[in-house]
Parts: C-alpha cells; sequence; structure tokens
C-alpha cells in the first residue's frame, strides 16, 4: 500500500477539519454510548450526569496531560527556550503517558467529590480507554506519523513524505493490540467477579506489554531517537513505571 491519504476531513475555505480531530469526537461518543449503557446494567454505581461529568473531566485531562506529557517528554528543550510552544496546538504532539496522569488527576478529583472509591472509578474508567487508543492510532495512521521501520513484509506501507521504503504500519499494530485487544480483554475476557482495582491493574500491565512491544517495529521519535542501549526509545521507557505499578497494586490488593 502506498499512503496517500488527506489528513483533512473537510474544508470551509481556509477552515479545515482533521480526522485527527474527528477520531477524538469518535472516541468521545462511543465512550459515552458505553459508558451510559454499563451506568443502565448498573455495572457501576453512578448516574448519567456525572457519567457526563467524569467523562468531561477526563477529556480534559487527556487533552492537557497530553499536551503538557508531550511537551515535557518529547520536546523539553524547545519548552524550555519559549514554554509558549506548549500552547502551538497547530504544530500537533500529544502523549499518551501524559494524558493517562492527566486522566488520573481527573479520577481522583471526580472521586473526591462525589465521595467514590478511587479504584471503582478507575476499574470503569479502563474499559473505555482502548476506544480512545484505538481512534487514536487510527488518526496517526490518517496521518502519516509515528511510522514504521522498513520492513519486506507483504503488509508493508509505503509513506512517500518519507520515502519509498515499505514500512510497519506500526500505528495499526498498536490500533490493533492498544484499542481492539485490551477492549476485549477488559470488557469481556475479565470476569465481573475481579477485585476491585484488578482491572485497572491489568489495563496498566496489559498496555505497557503492548506498546513496549510495539515500540520495537517503530521509528523513534528523530530529535530524541533512543534512550538506552541504542534500542530503548521514550515510550518504552514511560511504560516501564506503568507495569511496575499495574504488577504493585495487583500484588498489594490481592486479599481485596
Amino acid at each position: 500500500m502506498i499512503h496517500d491519504i488527506d489528513p483533512i476531513f473537510l474544508s470551509l475555505g481556509d477552515f479545515h477539519i482533521y480526522w485527527y480531530g474527528i477520531m477524538y469526537l469518535i472516541a468521545f461518543l462511543m465512550a459515552l454510548l458505553l459508558g451510559n449503557l454499563y451506568i443502565k446494567n448498573e455495572v457501576i454505581k453512578i448516574d448519567r450526569h456525572q457519567f457526563s461529568d467524569l467523562l468531561f473531566y477526563c477529556f480534559l485531562g487527556v487533552f492537557i496531560g497530553g499536551r503538557l506529557g508531550y511537551s515535557l517528554f518529547y520536546n523539553l528543550s524547545s519548552t524550555l527556550d519559549n514554554p509558549l510552544t506548549i500552547f502551538y496546538l497547530w504544530n500537533g504532539g500529544m502523549s499518551f503517558h501524559g494524558g493517562f496522569f492527566g486522566v488520573l488527576v481527573s479520577i481522583i478529583y471526580f472521586s473526591k467529590k462525589n465521595k467514590v472509591s478511587f479504584f471503582l472509578i478507575s476499574d470503569f474508567i479502563v474499559k473505555l480507554v482502548p476506544i480512545g487508543l484505538f481512534t487514536g492510532r487510527i488518526g496517526n495512521f490518517i496521518n502519516g506519523e509515528l511510522w514504521g521501520k522498513p520492513t519486506d513484509l507483504a503488509w508493508g506501507v509505503v509513506f512517500p513524505k518519507i520515502d519509498i521504503l515499505p514500512r510497519h504500519p506500526s500505528q495499526l499494530y498498536e490500533a490493533f493490540f492498544e484499542g481492539v485487544i485490551l477492549f476485549l480483554i477488559l470488557n469481556f475476557v475479565i470476569s465481573k467477579n475481579t477485585k476491585v482495582s484488578h482491572t485497572t491493574a491489568y489495563f496498566l500491565v496489559l498496555y505497557s506489554i503492548f506498546r513496549f512491544t510495539i515500540e520495537f517495529f517503530r521509528v523513534p521519535d528523530n530529535h530524541i531517537g533512543y534512550l538506552m542501549f541504542n534500542w530503548v526509545t521514550m515510550g518504552q521507557t514511560l511504560c516501564i513505571p506503568m507495569f511496575i505499578l499495574g504488577l504493585y497494586i495487583l500484588k498489594i490488593r490481592k486479599g481485596n
């Protein structure tokens, strides 16, 4: 396949609506529908108004945390030189790990405000997160960014704006494993009787494994490169504490 997808969904004069933004909208609507279905089936004891507030807080967390995370983890030198680049949204740049921290803060705020257990809410939210991971990576593929390493496999994709080499469609690998597979595991494989906090822990562990593995097929950011041993990327480095945290939660809450 030769990648020639137009990243613009709709143009109205000089105003453009991009597929990447549409992917965020789709994720929000799908999370809203599934979350309300779970509330209707009493999977979690909050009402729809509370869920709307929670979803709004989480999307703020994704946006603010994702932007700050990118600026600090992936673009630190430019951010230190000119902190205003944090607000240069037209230049792009979002970090999953930053967004994850933003969602964590949002859940803490919601839990304290509504006097609900943090892990009850986090177990609920992580079931919806793979939806956004899936649509986000599809958006990356449409944009022709975050491409993979060269490959001679039949499903290699040529990204003409880079070169003429077939490359791993690493965006689609992540969409499949971090989106589809993780969604199925968290929503259907893990038992409803799973101990409180363990769904959150499984998300942390499985996401870290999937992301860490797929990074081997992905070209690291040009301005960062590899951080250790000429093969460990920033994304892999940030997955390590997530993985350890997931194992820690499973251990300390084993009997809960």
